[in-house]
């Protein structure tokens, strides 16, 4: 399988409820560094798993609906505990989307397989992953 990785980031507020999430119940931030992995069996014929530049503006334009906002208040996450998880899943459906819908070129239509892994600190992350 062959794999490419393109990296960004974005940086949020938010809170949870529940009271497994302790003091996270309260309004704090996280800066999440994110990798998208795109995979596929055989390269395309020029030699690529997709394009890179298309990818990362892709992946940069999904950001930037939540860089810099409480996701608390934001519409769509409503009633959702915003977890580094739940947050892989929902940047994974927007690119499978945006691939799905020709955005990121004809290269994209050869891929199997995508990740989304949301750094939280130097010491964990949470992904989703998922046939396309």
């Amino acid at each position: 399988m062959y794999r490419l990785c393109v990296r960004d980031h974005f940086m949020i507020a938010h809170s949870f409820k529940g009271d497994v999430f302790g003091p996270a119940q309260r309004t704090h931030g996280a800066t999440y560094v994110v990798d998208v992995i795109f995979q596929r069996p055989e390269l395309d014929d020029d030699g690529l798993v997709i394009d890179i530049g298309l990818a990362g503006e892709t992946l940069k334009a999904v950001l930037a609906g939540y860089n810099y906002q409480n996701l608390d208040e934001v519409n769509e996450l409503q009633g959702h505990n915003t977890t580094t998880e739940f947050m892989a899943k929902v940047i994974y459906d927007q690119l499978a989307a945006a691939i799905n819908a020709g955005e990121m070129g004809k290269t994209a239509r050869g891929l199997t397989h995508l990740e989304v892994k949301l750094h939280e600190s130097h010491v964990a992350w949470a992904s989703y992953e998922g046939a396309l």
